[in-house]
């Protein structure tokens, strides 16, 4: 194991973490491939890739191509490339390119949830188990043969966040089980079945409004799977303006009630605050909303009592979120 030349590629905090993961095992990485700094928020500063920070940190060589090429790889000479969630499609003649080819950690159990986003698209489904995949890539999409796969239940108050973490530690330690009894080893791993294979498209921004008429459960999953990025919200007039609360986690479902005070409860209206959280009614059933966060002072994330003791003329029983 010690003896492979690795390069490894990767861009986002998932993929970042599964390079430190492996520095800090003892694995010598030779190289790393990330994608090209990014303009910030206000789009005048160019923003390094997690990846890079770490690579950078640990005095790792860092190429950035605008397209991730066979020619990339020719100056590092690799036995082997990891590749993290990097963001391309990766072309055949690239992976056939290191002496064992490209080994890829996808964070579902393949088929299922080939894609962008199996994590988050996961937690949205309701799925109640997932997993790694430790895999040697082909030209497809999530398509290639399997050396190792690691499952865990998903928790119904487990966002993606949350799970991502769990993820990171199974992938970090499928990668070196890997690296150590089966890359040079010459086992072949195992074909995937097509059976059960679903996409997971990636995360729009747009998907991100709460659309209150669904049921609670769908709502709960869908919060918690938005959840670091790009988190779900709603509108609720105040003072003539439509803010923007974001709602970051949901703590229980709860039957609704059919009437309140004010008659007969609509989808998004708000049923009660309490220290626990805000009740929600949906289409069907209610959501204890434990996190939320208004575009009001600092923008802290507030639960319950917070909102009790300094937001109640805004999150009050009877207002509804739109």
């Amino acid at each position: 194991m010690s003896s492979l030349k690795i390069v490894f590629a990767g861009t986002p905090q998932f993929a970042a973490q599964h390079l430190e993961g492996l520095l800090d095992h003892g694995i010598e990485i030779c190289a790393v491939v990330s994608q090209p700094d990014k303009p910030g928020k206000r789009g005048k500063k160019l923003i390094p890739s997690p990846v890079k920070l770490v690579a950078e940190a640990h005095g790792l060589a860092v190429i950035q191509p605008e397209k991730f090429v066979a020619q990339d790889l020719a100056p590092f000479n690799p036995d082997l490339l990891i590749v993290v969630a990097y963001g391309q499609i990766l072309r055949q003649s690239l992976l056939d390119t290191p002496t064992y080819g490209c080994l890829n950690v996808h964070g579902s159990i393949l088929p299922r949830w080939r894609g962008a986003a199996p994590i988050q698209r996961a937690v949205e489904a309701g799925d109640k188990e997932t997993g790694i995949c430790i895999m040697q890539m082909d030209a497809g999409l999530d398509t290639g043969p399997v050396f190792h796969e690691a499952r865990t239940s998903i928790a119904p108050s487990e966002t993606s966040a949350e799970l991502s973490e769990r993820l990171i530690e199974l992938g970090v330690e499928g990668l070196l089980t890997v690296l150590k009894d089966k890359v040079a080893s010459g086992e072949d791993p195992i074909p995937q079945s097509e059976t059960g294979a679903s996409y997971a498209k990636k995360i729009l921004k747009q998907e991100a409004q709460i659309d209150w008429g669904e049921p609670a459960e769908n709502l709960r999953n869908k919060i918690h799977a938005f959840n670091p990025d790009p988190i779900c919200f709603a509108l609720l007039e105040h003072d003539g303006q439509a803010l923007r609360v974001k709602v970051h986690h949901v703590a229980n479902i709860e039957a609704c009630p059919i009437e309140t005070k004010s008659g007969e409860v609509k989808p998004g209206e708000i049923i009660e605050v309490r220290n626990e959280g805000v009740l929600v009614a949906t289409g069907s059933g209610a959501l204890l909303i434990d996190k939320l966060q208004l575009p009001l002072g600092k923008g802290a994330v507030l639960n319950g009592r917070d909102i009790l003791n300094a937001r109640a003329n805004i999150i009050h029983s009877g207002a509804t979120f739109t």
